[in-house]
């Protein structure tokens, strides 16, 4: 890593001891053989496997909606006593922990999991063959964290300590994240992350030394360096005078922009205007956009929930403050915040960790990212969302299980992470096998993973808007897009 923190995404990966996985080799390693999913009843329903060539059901059940405060969700998992008539030998069910914000303010993130989870049991059948040469069946339990840090450590202990999991998953805002890995971590349990930056995972946890890290959590996403590398590039698509007013609350993800964002922006030649730091609820963002105002604030940048970001932009349209361009993380990744927001999201930028535009194809299910939301948009009759990349957390997961030569030796799955290289997930590969501190793999317990930049504009089919990518940031895989960004006078009027 570079001492101004971007990686150089020419150097040299010097694998350990890699094993890659092409499609044909995934489906040889998942051991397909066809079965019947279903959910909706109480926890340790199961999904069932079927005879060979049986076609599996879909997902029947909205059963991602509902919360208790103990089991909160069904089990999805095969059938452990199905016979199996030829092939490898069966092994004990693998039982995998999903904790996801269900419900409270963080929901959106985790709106599409139920389809994706149900497309991952229907894609593997409900089995892994492992690296022992058994064929194991596959459960996933899933908890809803609400939103809540508490709620987050509680359930992940509950499914160590209780359901018996032998992997831990999470995809969640910075504080969920880090309450997750950090409770997996206590109890020395294997824990796959995503969705929050890379540093308010690793440097907000209190690690220090890249090298060092952790020893049974784990993480993919981008980080700070690729949402600097893409907004220098994006932002100067619009003329402007280099004013930046940032957006940047009192939580995980907020305190590590504020730590690094200033020197990014000091070097490249931008004014910062930072207001101060609001709690996640704010309600009155009114003297925030004054100060904006007096500093001739043409750039808003930052991150905030979705919930916040609607008080805020309604506030400033009632105030006639439009900057010229507004790209603020994690809220215009959704497609109902961008709907509920009305016309006046036309125009609004925003980091795309993930789109169909991406060169990148699923191992599991063979299709390309486009293919992939066809697939959603299709099946669910809504609109794609940048979360359906989660798709990779489980592709990730299933082939270090499929690296996994003992699963009842929690160190045994930890070592399948370290030379497990995933090259093709929906989101492209995460490689473990790199040498720290090259390539994309930045600490010992992080790999990183693109970072381009959208506009939302109005849609010419059958969405209101349309999220157009503009840039490709720091990542040269992926295409330069010929759509560029655009004002947002051009969108509305003062």
């Amino acid at each position: 890593m570079k001492d101004d923190g971007y990686i150089d995404m020419d150097e040299e990966s010097h694998s350990l001891h890699p094993k890659s996985f092409s499609r044909r080799d995934f489906l040889r390693f998942a051991g397909i053989a066809g079965c019947a999913v279903a959910l909706g009843g109480g926890a340790g329903e199961l999904l069932t496997a079927c005879g060979e060539g049986q076609t599996p059901a879909a997902v029947t059940t909205s059963s991602l909606t509902e919360s208790s405060t103990q089991s909160t969700l069904p089990t999805q998992s095969a059938d452990t006593t199905t016979s199996l008539t030829s092939g490898p030998e069966a092994g004990r069910e693998v039982k995998i922990g999903y904790v996801a914000p269900i419900t409270g303010s963080s929901a959106a993130l985790a709106q599409a999991d139920e389809w994706l989870i149900g497309k991952f049991m229907k894609a593997t059948s409900g089995f892994i063959v492992m690296a022992d040469g058994k064929k194991h069946p596959i459960g996933v339990v899933i908890r809803d964290n609400e939103s809540n840090v508490t709620r987050a450590s509680q359930v992940t202990g509950d499914l160590i300590m209780n359901d018996g999991i032998d992997v831990v998953l999470g995809a969640c805002t910075g504080e969920l994240v880090n309450a997750i890995a950090d409770q997996a971590e206590a109890y020395g349990a294997p824990c796959l992350t995503c969705e929050a930056p890379w540093q308010s995972y690793f440097n907000g946890r209190g690690a220090t030394d890249p090298k060092v890290g952790f020893d049974w959590t784990y993480h993919v996403f981008c980080g700070i360096e690729d949402v600097v590398g893409m907004s220098f590039k994006m932002w100067p698509q619009v003329p402007n005078n280099k004013v930046v007013g940032a957006l940047w609350p009192n939580d995980a993800d907020g305190i590590t922009y504020r730590k690094l964002w200033p020197a990014f922006l000091d070097k490249n030649g931008y004014t910062l205007v930072d207001p101060g730091a609001f709690n996640d609820g704010n309600e009155d963002f009114t003297s925030i956009i004054q100060n904006f105002k007096r500093a001739g604030v043409e750039i808003v940048s930052g991150i905030m929930s979705p919930a916040d970001f609607t008080v805020f932009w309604k506030q400033a349209f009632q105030s006639s403050f439009l900057p010229k361009t507004c790209m603020v993380s994690k809220v215009a990744v959704f497609p109902d915040t961008i709907k509920a927001l009305g016309e006046i999201a036309a125009g609004l930028a925003t980091p795309c960790p993930w789109h169909p535009a991406y060169p990148y194809k699923s191992a599991i299910t063979g299709e390309t990212c486009q293919q992939f939301v066809d697939d959603y948009e299709a099946s669910t009759g809504k609109q794609w969302l940048q979360p359906l990349w989660h798709f990779a957390l489980f592709e990730w997961t299933a082939q270090v299980l499929a690296n996994t030569m003992n699963v009842d030796d929690k160190q045994s799955v930890v070592e399948a992470i370290l030379r497990t290289k995933a090259t093709d997930t929906i989101y492209g590969t995460i490689d473990f096998t790199q040498q720290i501190g090259t390539g994309t793999r930045p600490t010992k317990n992080v790999v990183r993973l693109p970072l381009t930049g959208g506009q939302w504009v109005p849609g010419t089919g059958k969405w209101p808007f349309e999220l157009a990518l503009c840039d490709n940031g720091i990542w040269p895989d992926i295409p330069v897009p010929a759509t560029k960004l655009k004002p947002l006078s051009e969108f509305h009027s003062t």
